[in-house]
């Protein structure tokens, strides 16, 4: 089943694609290859999910931001490359975790934007090379950061 049918299979809202607030670009394309800057918990709405990990939010709402993250580096993805069929796969993430210093399962969020890429890209193709950490802030008190690097199919 292809990323796309998997994604309408799921029922999944994704949200508008996040602009630049900064002297970046969402994304950079080179040999074959998407490097996605940070994005954060984007909701459709245009709202953020803020907030510290282990203080204001506990594993399972982080999980939900982490989720939601991913929702917006799919929508990224969409606005860049048109479809997400045109992804082959998902090399690697970087996950940073807005949390107190006592908190130790940042696996543990991160798995919800690693959980959703598996279940749209598939086994094979959507679970990546990782590393999850913590930070004492992110921009704007976001709870979760995401940034990743895709391969395009050639």
């Amino acid at each position: 089943m292809s990323a796309d049918a998997r994604l309408a299979e799921l029922k999944l809202e994704l949200p508008p694609a996040p602009k630049a607030v900064g002297v970046y670009r969402p994304v950079v394309e080179i040999d074959g290859l998407l490097y996605i800057s940070g994005h954060g918990p984007l909701r459709p709405d245009g709202s953020l999910t803020k907030g510290r990990v282990g203080a204001d939010l506990d594993t399972a709402a982080g999980y939900q931001a982490a989720r939601q993250t991913g929702l917006a580096i799919l929508a990224t993805l969409q606005k860049h490359c048109g479809s997400l069929d045109k992804i082959a796969r998902l090399v690697k993430t970087l996950g940073l975790v807005h949390a107190t210093p006592e908190f130790v399962d940042h696996p543990a969020v991160i798995n919800g934007f690693s959980e959703l890429m598996r279940d749209v890209f598939g086994e094979e193709h959507g679970v990546a090379a990782r590393s999850a950490v913590g930070a004492v802030s992110l921009p704007g008190g976001i709870a979760v950061e995401v940034e990743a690097i895709f391969q395009l199919k050639r």
